[in-house]
């Protein structure tokens, strides 16, 4: 069996909060593989069924994000799970939005969710990082993962819940290279949601002023001559 947990907090208020992206993948994998209607235990919500023919148990803690590792670790001792079969979905704001990265092991990286399973499951579960992008200074952190996704970063959260979902399999088979270039293609890069910037135009060369035409030199001889040299001091009648 696998355990596939998404991180967030619970109700309304923050349904749509970037802090809870780990939520909505989970609810996409839901949906997209018809697992039935989610019920509570484990301190969580939960719902079981099969995807490619293996035994899947999706999770949504319902402890705040903070003491998230009760209902992991819970859920995962009931199981005799060991963290390999683990997989967690969070948000990451050293990641641009849209971006996705899966790993195994490391630190926690600051993250709250994160900070509350390490010590009750340990470091070998799979973390699938899901960028929301960095609000630029420290002070601003809170507001961002706790507001609500911007209406233009549906461009890209909509077609990367879709991925994962459908991806899913290959976490499942172990191919995490795989699933990130799933998800890489769906989003058309890492910042679909910003428009293309154009190449920039190369720089027009400057081109060299004319030779300078050599000065024409006056016949020597004949009618020509003569009536120069009588307009500027030539020869006197």
């Amino acid at each position: 069996m696998h355990l596939l947990a998404g991180l967030g907090n619970p109700g309304e208020k923050y349904a749509g909060n970037r802090h809870n992206v780990g939520f909505m993948a989970i609810d996409a994998i839901a949906a997209h593989h018809k697992f039935p209607p989610f019920r509570s235990k484990f301190n969580g919500l939960i719902s079981e069924a099969e995807i490619a023919g293996e035994k899947v148990l999706l999770l949504k803690p319902q402890t705040f994000m903070n003491e998230s590792g009760q209902s992991v670790a819970a859920a995962a001792s009931f199981y005799k799970l060991r963290p390999e079969a683990v997989t967690v979905f969070y948000d990451e704001l050293d990641l641009v939005p849209g971006k996705v990265r899966v790993k195994r092991g490391g630190g926690n990286g600051g993250h709250n969710g994160l900070r509350s399973i390490d010590p009750r499951l340990g470091l070998d579960y799979r973390r699938v990082r899901i960028g929301i992008g960095h609000p630029g200074h420290k002070d601003r952190v809170m507001p961002h993962v706790l507001g609500d996704f911007a209406k233009i970063d549906r461009d890209w959260l909509k077609p990367l819940l879709d991925t994962i979902a459908e991806a899913t399999p290959l976490l499942l088979k172990n191919d995490d290279n795989g699933f990130m270039n799933r998800l890489a293609r769906a989003v058309n890069g890492d910042l679909a949601h910003e428009p293309k910037r154009p190449r920039s135009e190369p720089k027009p060369q400057r081109q060299a002023a004319p030779p300078a035409a050599p000065p024409v030199k006056a016949p020597e001889t004949g009618p020509m001559a003569a009536m120069l040299k009588k307009l500027f001091g030539g020869d006197k009648d």
